[in-house]
């Protein structure tokens, strides 16, 4: 088929067809570790935002259910994905951090002033015999290369540990309710497992189109951090379809994978800082209109997004103090009565379920200190 001939998606389809794979035009009810593997992980940059992701996408969410996970370590949390932590299964701890060892390599070099004389091979070895000892902070791992390498950076050899190594956050960190100070060892080590292959390249090409798609090669790259995707898109291609989206960029996509009706109701949503729903793509329309660009956030602080019809719509956050636990939802234009009513009682719903305090609260406000 011709670039001419290419159907064109528009942004409210493109809208649909990902909201439908991220679980978010209706919730669902399987298994939890089923859907961290479906949707190739949860961006965990902060602790609690991967509960919120999942209370969005599942019937009957119970957080314990993701602590119960971490403790058993069927799920771990560990930096893959954009240099960034996200909670994985352990299947997929184990092989996309190779796949992915590529760009923390560049990492890496970013910090090679600081690593004048140091042998990154040996620095690697150490490393991994100092965690897999027993869990170290980041602290401790510094202090122990700094006695082999005096005069290093202490921030690059430990920087270079955790590039070189797939280091796993230990529980208690990141338990609901819980959590705890960031310790490391190696995935293989916390898993009890030996290493495994890098995913390949084109596999994770057609899970991502399969819970981000329809999308570019620069979406996936986006998504991923990786670079020269272009030649596992033209191998593939004999078995995706492809479209346009309405500026005329190719998108890619499973043949079989659901594109609902633009038409189709979307309710509202609340998700986190971070959520990969946001940082899936390298053009961000099909969720964030245009008008709306660098709203949910600024720099390195993310705010919670509210989704109305799909779109970005508002800002949350939740304030626990003393017994009351509090939604404050800040409108990004002028919700209509109906869809105010419909974000109030989701943010019910969320209270309900994600807070212990007895009292909750709902309040439509402005709040300038959300980066405080």
């Amino acid at each position: 088929m011709t670039a001419k001939n290419t159907p064109v998606l528009s942004t409210r389809a493109l809208n649909r067809a990902t909201l439908e794979r991220q679980l978010l035009l209706r919730r669902a009810a399987v298994p939890v570790k089923d859907v961290v593997g479906r949707l190739v992980g949860l961006q965990a940059q902060n602790t609690r935002p991967p509960y919120f992701q999942l209370f969005s996408r599942l019937e009957g969410f119970d957080p314990a259910a993701l602590s119960a996970l971490m403790e058993s370590r069927e799920v771990v949390r560990i930096v893959t994905l954009r240099s960034t932590i996200h909670t994985h299964t352990a299947e997929d701890a184990l092989t996309l951090r190779p796949l992915v060892q590529p760009a923390r390599d560049r990492e890496l070099r970013m910090f090679r002033s600081g690593l004048t004389g140091v042998d990154l091979d040996r620095l690697a070895s150490l490393s991994r015999e100092l965690v897999e000892e027993r869990p170290r902070t980041m602290k401790e791992l510094r202090e122990e290369l700094l006695v082999h390498w005096p005069d290093a950076d202490p921030r690059a050899l430990a920087v270079a540990a955790r590039c070189r190594l797939p280091l796993v956050q230990v529980t208690p960190r990141g338990l609901w309710g819980r959590s705890g100070q960031v310790a490391l060892t190696t995935a293989e080590h916390w898993l009890e497992r030996s290493p495994q292959p890098a995913a390949t390249p084109d596999a994770t090409v057609l899970r991502y189109l399969g819970a981000f798609g329809p999308a570019s090669v620069k979406d996936m790259q986006t998504w991923a951090g990786l670079t020269r995707m272009r030649e596992v898109f033209e191998r593939l291609r004999p078995r995706l379809v492809t479209f346009r989206d309405e500026n005329g960029v190719e998108l890619f996509d499973l043949p079989d994978a659901p594109r609902p009706d633009p038409g189709t109701p979307a309710p509202a949503r609340f998700l986190p800082e971070f959520d990969n729903l946001l940082l899936g793509h390298a053009d961000r329309t099909r969720v964030i209109p245009p008008a709306l660009k660098g709203r949910n956030g600024m720099g390195n602080q993310s705010y919670g997004t509210v989704l109305a019809d799909g779109f970005l719509a508002a800002l949350w956050r939740l304030d626990e103090t003393g017994d009351t636990a509090t939604v404050t939802v800040q409108a990004l234009g002028r919700p209509d009565r109906a869809t105010r009513e419909e974000i109030t009682q989701e943010a019910v719903g969320l209270l309900t379920v994600m807070s212990s305090l007895p009292a909750h609260d709902v309040r439509f406000g402005t709040f300038v200190d959300f980066g405080d």
